[in-house]
């Protein structure tokens, strides 16, 4: 699932943003009612943690991916400092296929309620891709605010009523958990899914990602 480096002559590099790579065809697929891939997840995400804390931290889908395979120690994501981690989780069963599956998630790590809580906008046809994740990361972690391991729970979320919006979910949830202010640890960011994510807001997401490559494109342009 890692986003490849290399593209052919039709499908040429568009946008280098950080560590985030964007192909035309990312393009394309954002400017259409279409699945996103890997590579526009992993902008997306770019784009919110500049505006974070160390203390949160949103995994880029390639890292997630590798995690859900084998509990591989990342010592450099120092996970235990983190109060607050975001895996995205794909349906994927084969890890020697770049970009593949057809379904996206996300699992929330919450340290302050000592539960990883999983989002998916499709009935949680992902829930067994996201449980093993689960079970490879929750020792990576360390211990909850209640000094115990961290429990595994289903999440309130908005659900999609298409077979392609599960990534623009995946990044409006993101968006809301990182924009939420922690007024209840028992709550969490549950109210505001219910009052900020929906079809239309989910659509005009995709359109805003949209403009914003399309910025930055023009912007590097002019460098």
């Amino acid at each position: 699932m890692a986003p490849s480096s290399r593209s052919s002559a039709g499908d040429e590099r568009i946008l280098s943003y950080h560590d985030a790579i964007l192909l035309r065809s990312d393009l394309a697929d954002l400017s259409s009612p279409s699945f996103l891939n890997d590579r526009v997840l992993h902008f997306y995400f770019t784009h919110l943690s500049l505006s974070l804390p160390h203390s949160v931290l949103l995994l880029p889908p390639s890292l997630s991916f590798l995690l859900s395979v084998s509990p591989i120690p990342l010592p450099e994501l120092d996970l235990p400092s983190k109060t607050l981690i975001l895996f995205p989780v794909n349906d994927n069963p084969d890890a020697s296929l770049p970009n593949g599956g057809s379904h996206w998630s996300l699992l929330v790590y919450f340290r302050p309620a000592g539960e990883f809580v999983h989002h998916d906008s499709s009935g949680g046809m992902n829930s067994p891709h996201a449980k093993a994740l689960y079970r490879n990361v929750r020792r990576l972690v360390g211990v909850g605010g209640g000094g115990a391991e961290a429990t595994y729970v289903e999440g309130f979320t908005p659900q999609q009523r298409n077979g392609y919006d599960c990534g623009v979910y995946v990044m409006a949830i993101a968006k809301v958990i990182c924009e939420w202010k922690g007024d209840s640890v028992e709550e969490k960011w549950f109210g505001a899914l219910r009052e900020e994510v929906d079809e239309e807001s989910v659509r005009r997401l995709r359109m805003e990602v949209l403009a914003l490559v399309r910025s930055l494109m023009r912007s590097e342009r002019h460098e």
